[in-house]
């Protein structure tokens, strides 16, 4: 039987476009008021409250949040759904603290990665750069994929299709403005993202009417809002501990770090987007606690979009393709220009190259990713497992990186010795793809051996040991 779609393919192909340019048009014309190297790398530092409080809050926001948080609570409750929302808007405050320390102390800086070059001087930093890069184009192709799924699932059309003008449009014009263009229609994206969000709530509460409540969810589902849940709280730390320690790591953030006209401003608009990330990421993982409660059959990530698409309403089909655009496109420029910027900042001590050769070396470098989350994206790969992977990366680096801030006694080889130990820690513990074994429990020892909240937590406990394992190596390094 054929699959009836809310859209036509030449419909939403037509959206698509348009919307793709209206953006592309935007960056051109913006990006052509601000020219130079300052503008590419931190929009000649010299960004307001509203702008950066707009852009930090839409980077943080990509279309993984229409179906991640969903997901994530029709399983781990509302455990996972608060650890899930503190978790993205944790990294918020912690820039408070420490942005203040990399302003005052590289005040012409860009990235988080010049500092630790300034710390460990021979190659750790590179290991982090690594790390960072990486990260980010897991991010990337994670977000493109998640566009794509997105208007195949409304309208048929071919991953590949959304994949490449997703990407050709974002990079034509963030490759030419940099930050200042990503800055300039993130604040556009994000009065959409905003207003289109708001609208949604408003839908489902008047159309899901009592069931979209707490108590409609707690007579169905019980255990999902239970205090003995023992998932509920596993979960809740997992995400809170795997989503924190990426996005300290994410570039994009320490570029709208340096890019505050002051530290003022800077401290303001920190504090304002996690006051919007955090009920934004809650309402996005409630409506999957109440989509489940009302079809335990559903696809788990599709909670958002069972709750809106109700009515299969043709509006509605092109409500969620803007919204889902907005998100993906103000996520997708900001990766782009930082994994750009990360490799003009640092090309000198990594390759050899001045900046304006490295400028043009992290040009080819984002067309050859890129190139790499088209064809991931155009088969509908599954990326999840492999963004866990980068989570577990991100967590066994992040407090030994952040912990040297404050304690001069940290030097590389120390750092070294506990970053590895963290990863090595967690790889014995990180689940298989099935997530039934992991290297210790299931391949070197037997099942049997492990009570079963073991081999039940394995990505909770993967995640906590290569998260602090490394500071107890630093602890015991320094007696």
């Amino acid at each position: 039987m054929e699959k009836t779609y809310l859209l036509t393919q030449s419909t939403s192909l037509i959206l698509l476009i348009t919307i793709s340019l209206i953006f592309v048009i935007l960056g051109l014309y913006n990006s052509n008021k601000y020219q130079g190297l300052n503008n590419y790398l931190t929009a000649n530092r010299n960004i307001g409250v509203f702008s950066l409080t707009t852009s930090l809050t839409a980077s943080a926001l990509g279309a993984w949040i229409l179906f991640g948080p969903a997901s994530a609570a029709t399983w781990g409750g509302i455990g996972a759904v608060i650890g899930y929302s503190l978790g993205t808007a944790f990294p918020m405050l912690f820039l408070i603290y420490l942005g203040k320390k990399i302003r005052k102390e590289l005040p012409r800086g860009s990235s988080l990665i010049e500092f630790m070059r300034k710390k460990f001087e021979k190659s750790l930093f590179k290991l982090i750069l690594l790390l960072t890069i990486f990260y980010m184009f897991i991010f990337l192709c994670a977000e493109v994929t998640a566009v794509a799924v997105l208007i195949n699932y409304i309208s048929g059309t071919e991953l590949w299709v959304t994949a490449l003008i997703v990407l050709i449009s974002t990079l034509v014009y963030t490759l030419y403005g940099g930050l200042r263009a990503s800055i300039f229609t993130d604040n556009i994206q994000m009065i959409v993202i905003g207003i289109l969000l708001l609208i949604s709530l408003i839908y489902i509460n008047i159309f899901t009417g009592s069931d979209f409540s707490i108590d409609f969810v707690k007579e169905k589902n019980p255990q999902l809002l239970s205090l003995s849940y023992v998932p509920s709280y596993t979960a809740g730390l997992t995400f809170f501990i795997a989503v924190a320690a990426t996005n300290l790591f994410h570039q994009g953030n320490w570029q709208r770090v340096y890019a505050a006209k002051n530290f003022e401003t800077l401290k303001k608009s920190l504090v304002i987007s996690f006051f919007i990330i955090v009920p934004v990421v809650f309402f996005m993982g409630f409506t999957g606690m109440v989509a489940f409660s009302l079809d335990p059959t559903i696809r788990p990530d599709l909670g958002f979009f069972t709750l809106l698409l109700k009515e299969q309403t043709k509006f509605l089909s092109f409500f969620v393709i803007v919204l889902g655009l907005a998100l993906t496109i103000s996520t997708v420029d900001t990766l782009v220009n930082a994994i750009s910027s990360l490799i003009v900042v640092d090309g000198n001590a990594t390759f050899n190259l001045d900046k304006k050769k490295s400028l043009n070396f992290s040009k080819y470098i984002i067309l050859f990713l890129s190139l790499i989350s088209f064809i991931i994206a155009s088969k509908g790969f599954d990326i999840l497992y492999l963004f866990l992977l980068a989570d577990l990366f991100c967590c066994a680096f992040v407090l030994t990186v952040f912990y040297s801030f404050y304690n001069k006694h940290i030097n590389e080889k120390t750092a070294y010795v506990s970053i590895f130990a963290g990863l090595i820690g967690g790889f014995l513990m990180f689940p298989a793809p099935d997530f039934s074994k992991s290297i210790l429990v299931g391949v070197i020892f037997s099942k049997e051996l492990f009570a079963p909240i073991v081999s039940q937590s394995l990505l909770f406990l993967s995640f906590i040991i290569a998260t602090f394992l490394p500071f107890l190596v630093l602890k015991a390094k320094s007696f």
